[in-house]
């Protein structure tokens, strides 16, 4: 019995020639494929720029170094998201906070975001950044949000990390119409990869330059950019404490070749998400809200099952048909790393309650339409079995 995985990468000919062909270049790791990509970005998103990195957690990290976040700033999230999405705060010495998600999208409530804002100015601790995520690749509702935080005062940055080629309001995500930042991942999950990979989009070119200086230590090499002057051959500055986050360009060539495809892997991952809208829709369980205005990436489907110990089982049956699901996410507040004694679970209500349902399908692009076929009936098994115990 072959594993259907929840997400995998697809890699073509054309994918192996363009790597192949870097490795018969003179640089590998710093040639021209990184500026290549970063422009394919800035063309395919429209966003002024993009600053190339080794990973989405290292985006996260430099947006946040570029917003000015230093110890005893406050930053808010999601907590339905990966760990990064939180980590990239405490790596800059602030502290993270969460807000609650909408039962619906799984995105951050809106309603939940302004509340804890009025409660946070009464004490003045509101946030300096509040870190959107787009889960599953759908767009948060960025009007919205880009509102409070010109009431409030704080800087936003999008964690687009699923949401590569997704639309909100007619404008492609990345773009940066509502935010300082935004960030992508390119894991071989991701709806494009490098193998591993990231990305910052800014239309800010100071952001964008802090980006580009902190991700090679913080050196600068252009003369007019000194801070000292001094015309010594060789000389360069340190002019802060950066990172080796720099992305090599066999995975710059791999995304340009990638970025080219991803009109048809969206479509290819709609397409599987119809399937699982027809196959699944008269079955006792929650599919994912189906917005007919913006577009979803679909980086993810996640159905909620209810009941008690009913999504554990279900998961577990699953698991045992060799069918890849996974659970995304466990709250990040949940986390031992993450507890906090003032950290209340009943403080997000809907976070809960996804958790205890939530169950990621499959939805990758070497999907065959038996293996669709094959995941429906499945979960259809296992629910009838679950009625009937």
């Amino acid at each position: 019995m072959s594993f259907i995985p929840y997400g995998r990468q697809l890699i073509d000919e054309d994918d192996i020639q363009a790597v192949v062909d870097v490795l018969r270049e003179p640089l590998i790791t710093q040639g021209p494929q990184i500026e290549m990509f970063e422009q394919s970005l800035c063309q395919y998103t429209g966003a002024r720029f993009a600053i190339a990195l080794s990973s989405g957690t290292a985006a996260l990290h430099l947006a946040c170094r570029a917003l000015g976040v230093k110890p005893g700033d406050v930053v808010w999230t999601s907590p339905i998201s990966f760990a990064a999405s939180a980590a990239c705060a405490i790596y800059c010495g602030a502290e993270i906070e969460f807000v609650d998600i909408d039962s619906d999208t799984h995105n951050i409530s809106v309603e939940a975001l302004s509340y804890r804002l009025q409660e946070a100015e009464k004490h003045g601790r509101t946030p300096k950044v509040v870190i959107v995520v787009h889960f599953a690749g759908r767009a948060c509702d960025m009007k919205e949000v880009r509102s409070l935080s010109i009431r409030y005062g704080f800087k936003i940055i999008e964690d687009a990390c699923h949401a590569l080629g997704a639309v909100y309001m007619g404008e492609t995500i990345g773009g940066c119409q509502y935010s300082e930042a935004t960030v992508f991942s390119f894991h071989p999950v991701k709806c494009i990869t490098t193998g591993e990979g990231g990305a910052v989009m800014t239309n800010n070119a100071e952001i964008a330059a802090q980006c580009k200086s902190l991700r090679h230590h913080g050196i600068e090499y252009t003369p007019e950019n000194f801070m000292t002057k001094n015309d010594r051959e060789g000389y360069h500055e340190i002019q802060a404490v950066g990172y080796n986050y720099r992305l090599c360009g066999l995975n710059a060539a791999l995304g340009v070749s990638q970025l080219k495809k991803l009109g048809a892997f969206i479509q290819a991952r709609r397409a599987i998400a119809e399937e699982y809208f027809r196959g699944l829709s008269k079955l006792p369980l929650k599919l994912p809200l189906f917005d007919r205005v913006n577009e979803n990436a679909w980086h993810l489907f996640v159905i909620e099952v209810f009941g008690d110990g009913v999504r554990d089982r279900v998961f577990a049956s699953l698991r045992a048909l060799g069918i890849g699901v996974a659970v995304h996410y466990i709250p990040i507040y949940r986390h031992p790393a993450y507890q906090r004694p003032e950290v209340a679970y009943k403080k997000f209500p809907n976070a809960e309650k996804y958790y205890q349902s939530c169950l990621t399908l499959p939805i990758n692009l070497a999907m065959t339409e038996s293996d669709i076929d094959y995941v429906t009936s499945a979960v259809k098994l296992v629910l009838s079995q679950q009625s009937t115990s």
